[in-house]
């Protein structure tokens, strides 16, 4: 084995590149975690957030010489149970002679040995490991035996999602083999792979695994979830323990429970389609529910984490078909919340806090189908009063109907609450309902819509010609348009845009540069009827 690690970070160790039988650990800061690296597998900066250091060690068979670079001596092979003292998994090695193991891997035979670490054994339970080594002939050697498959697998042979017989009863031992390169049995990780020996091979994993239960159905159940595991794969559940339900409002909770969807929703928002072990996740990674939607599955340190939060409090119940990871938050996926819910959290407070003083409560939280066009809180200027006129305003924000903005077209009309049309404007790069442009992706909730625009909304109040003569700031304007013949055209339906000089713009040109020939360049037909304002 040469690392790759050795030729391309550094080649100025004594452990030069090219140098025979030399393996790469990667090692987090400050602690005694490492990580196997070979030539195909990947190099993280950090892991779980915390810094790594690269270390180098002779590769599993191999011995330094002095004088000489790398690892070029080959140790001889001896029986798995002596292995076990090599690779320092010196307490499984003395619990296989007090369970009468030893002879049983000192002979002739074919193993496999998943032998916890040192550590492994040191952070079991003190009543679980009292309870095995109470009864060595019997508990503790099955425990042993479920540790063991009677047949040779090097790491390369124990693919994903596979599975093998222990020599406990037949009971399976069950492999994950991960992207980054990770490969787990029951979980727990391996961390000192490929040992071989005369009659097998030893993988050092990093804890005691146990046998699993034979469905995750009752621990489904345990955890107040319905059973939706419908077909076979390998899944990951995180599921909430009962605090996490009590954190939740009782009208919220209620109004899911008794909603078959939303209920449904939620449930499957919990669930990811594939089993990822604790060990597995190394740094944040999106991962699809079976809802359809995706979690960021992470990690800080020894934490697992769930969208950056640090919620989960167990780990790694195992099932034969995938695990649980206990969680004390409920996540509630937007397809299970009202409009109301939708904008807690966002970037909206203004604008919701104007729609609940606006009287359009009932709105929010009911089923109605609506798209609310919540205008981002920097496009509010100012305090902001509720009067009739902004009530107006803000029953104008919602649309009649459930949008997608992947549905909307050029020249398209909503229909608002309060009765305007909306007009819809597509450009290259943006997406515009009048004079705001759709700021963020869509919030789809269970009956309605969120659409986070970046301005407040401008409804059309009549035509280009109303709209000027209704502002003081153009009367220069709306004489030259009237002296010029062009009243009738900014008067009739259509689609134009307008840069509107203020009278400010014309006292700066001066008298000569008034009157007629000044309109022209300021109008330009366009599909949309914008005013701009110069």
């Amino acid at each position: 084995c040469v690392s790759f690690l050795a030729e391309t970070l550094l080649s100025s160790s004594s452990l030069l590149s090219f140098s025979p039988n030399v393996c790469a650990m990667q090692q987090i800061k400050g602690t005694d975690k490492k990580y196997f690296t070979n030539c195909k597998q990947w190099y993280h900066r950090k892991i779980c957030s915390q810094p790594t250091v690269i270390t180098y060690e002779c590769c599993p068979g191999y011995e330094k010489i002095p004088g000489e670079k790398g690892c070029p001596a080959a140790l001889p092979l001896v029986n798995i149970y002596n292995t076990l003292g090599v690779v320092g998994a010196t307490t499984t090695k003395m619990y296989s002679e007090r369970a009468q193991l030893k002879e049983e891997i000192e002979g002739p035979g074919s193993f496999t040995f998943f032998a916890p670490s040192n550590e492994a054994w040191a952070a079991l339970p003190t009543e679980i490991l009292d309870a095995l080594v109470s009864n060595v002939n019997i508990e503790l050697l099955n425990a042993l035996h479920y540790h063991m498959v009677n047949r040779r697998l090097t790491s390369e042979e124990l693919k994903h999602g596979s599975s093998f017989a222990s020599m406990y009863q037949d009971s399976h031992v069950h492999i994950h083999h991960y992207s980054n390169g990770i490969i787990t049995v029951n979980c727990a990780r391996l961390i000192k792979p490929d040992q071989h020996a005369t009659n097998g091979i030893v993988h050092v994993v990093d804890r005691v695994i146990t046998a699993i239960s034979n469905d995750m159905q009752t621990a489904f159940a345990a955890a107040g979830l319905t059973s939706i595991l419908e077909n076979e794969g390998q899944y990951t559940v995180f599921a909430p323990t009962n605090e996490a339900f009590e954190k939740i409002p009782a009208e919220t909770l209620n109004r899911i429970l008794g909603d078959p969807v939303a209920l449904r929703d939620l449930l499957n928002y919990h669930i990811l389609k594939n089993m990822q072990c604790a060990e597995s996740i190394v740094s944040g990674t999106p991962m699809e529910t079976l809802q359809g939607t995706v979690l960021e599955v992470g990690c800080d340190g020894n934490q697992m984490t769930l969208n950056g939060k640090a919620i989960i409090t167990k780990k790694d119940q195992l099932g034969t078909n995938g695990v649980i990871h206990y969680i004390n938050e409920l996540l509630i996926p937007d397809s299970a919340k009202t409009l109301l819910e939708l904008a807690e959290g966002s970037s909206v407070a203004m604008a919701t806090k104007l729609f609940v003083e606006a009287g359009l409560t009932t709105h929010l939280t009911g089923s109605e189908a609506l798209t609310m066009l919540a205008p981002l809180d920097e496009a509010f200027k100012g305090s902001v009063t509720m009067t009739p006129d902004m009530r107006k305003l803000m029953t104008n924000h919602i649309v009649k109907e459930q949008m997608s903005s992947k549905s909307l077209y050029h020249g398209q009309e909503l229909e608002t609450l309060g009765g305007l049309k909306l007009r819809v404007f597509v450009y290259r790069n943006n997406l515009c309902i009048e004079n705001a442009c759709i700021a963020a992706h869509d919030k789809t909730g269970r009956y309605a819509s969120m659409f986070t625009v970046d301005k407040v909304l401008t409804p059309p109040m009549g035509t280009v010609m109303d709209v000027l003569k209704a502002d003081d700031r153009f009367s220069l304007l709306v004489g030259a348009i009237q002296t010029a013949g062009m009243t009738e055209l900014l008067n009739q339906q259509g689609t134009l845009t307008f840069f509107a000089p203020t009278n400010d713009a014309f006292n700066a040109l001066g008298q000569a540069e008034g009157g007629k020939r000044v309109i022209p360049p300021h109008s330009s037909s366009y599909r949309g009827g914008i005013m701009f304002i110069l």
